[in-house]
């Protein structure tokens, strides 16, 4: 669906989105970053009542209470405002799976990761199992290389960078099966229990 007298603007991806941003994408300005906030917000309630193929810039707009000529001000398409969101989310869940590491009980740790996740189930599936769902792992492993750059080791049998990409991509594609699952066909406990079996034999075994 396309918005009456929108610009023509490519909506082919999401999350490899690589166009210059609009100037008030970066702004700070109070006025800037309240609209940016809304519509972030705007975009997660409508994904709550339709699929992200049929909302148009309009509704967001709408839903914001945002004038239509602001949302181009911040974001070149409806794509480009999920890939924001997506990268967010992104650096998010790797903060609560890297904490994992530091925790004194790493089933709790996942278990925050799963109950995360679950509160934003609607987005993680259309994230992870939309047609982005390519360059959203491609953007998790690219963040957590780079924070696991500054982390220590958690054993010396295997090599860091190894490590990272076999622990991103456990979690993503795990997490990914689970939400593509019927809602609370397994609870979050379970999940976390699943990923702390897998991980904890495998990537945290020790030395």
């Amino acid at each position: 669906m396309t918005d009456k007298n929108e610009p023509n603007r490519d909506r082919g991806t999401t999350v490899t989105y690589k166009a210059v941003p609009p100037p008030s994408a970066g702004s700070q300005h109070p006025r800037a970053l309240r609209s940016a906030t809304a519509l972030r917000q705007a975009m997660l309630t409508l994904l709550q009542r339709k699929p992200f193929d049929q909302i148009t810039v309009r509704e967001i707009c709408t839903e914001a209470r945002v004038h239509y000529a602001t949302f181009f001000r911040h974001h070149q398409t409806k794509e480009a405002l999920l890939d924001t969101i997506a990268k967010d989310e992104i650096a998010r869940l790797n903060r609560l799976a890297l904490s994992i590491r530091n925790a004194e009980d790493y089933e709790a740790g996942f278990c925050g990761l799963c109950t995360y996740v679950d509160e934003h189930r609607l987005l993680w599936s259309i994230l992870l199992n939309g047609g982005a769902g390519g360059a959203m792992r491609e953007e998790w492993l690219r963040v957590s290389m780079i924070v696991a750059e500054s982390e220590t080791p958690i054993n010396e049998w295997l090599p860091r960078n190894l490590g990272t990409i076999c622990a991103a991509t456990l979690i993503a594609e795990t997490l990914a099966w689970w939400v593509g699952q019927p809602e609370r066909t397994y609870t979050v406990s379970e999940m976390a229990k699943v990923l702390f079996r897998l991980l904890s034999t495998s990537i945290i075994a020790p030395d």
